[in-house]
């Protein structure tokens, strides 16, 4: 009988998070919180994922997932910290999926990039966090 162990998947993400961060512009930090994520365009099926955060920066998250409807150059809205829909203190950005990775346990890794944020005080767009 042959055991097979896998690598927990923040394992396996962490050591897929190391290939690229050469090609980072700011640190990140491990920071594990809910995300909310949902596609921004129409012609995407819609969802609601709301998965755990792996790192995070000025410019971008990176998180785990289950849901299979993520794709390079996808649009989608992004709240992070995530606690509630109707919390007036959540940011909610536009993003963009820059890298998709299949990580073990039928698990996903997904690197968003923050493009602008959808928060508006006083007409003008909000600081980026």
């Amino acid at each position: 009988m042959v055991t097979v162990i896998e690598k927990p998947p923040i394992a396996a993400a962490a050591e897929a998070e190391k290939k690229y961060s050469e090609q980072r512009r700011s640190r990140r930090a491990k920071i594990a919180r809910p995300v909310r994520v949902r596609p921004s365009s129409p012609q995407d099926e819609h969802f609601e994922d709301i998965p755990t955060s792996v790192n995070a920066s000025k410019e971008g998250i990176y998180f785990t997932t289950r849901q299979t409807s993520y794709y390079k150059g996808m649009r989608v809205f992004v709240t992070f910290p995530f606690s509630s829909a109707h919390d007036p203190m959540v940011c909610e950005y536009v993003a963009h999926v820059v890298r998709v990775e299949n990580l073990p346990g039928n698990k996903f890794g997904i690197a968003v990039e923050l493009l602008s944020t959808m928060n508006v005080k006083g007409g003008k767009p909000g600081p980026r966090a």
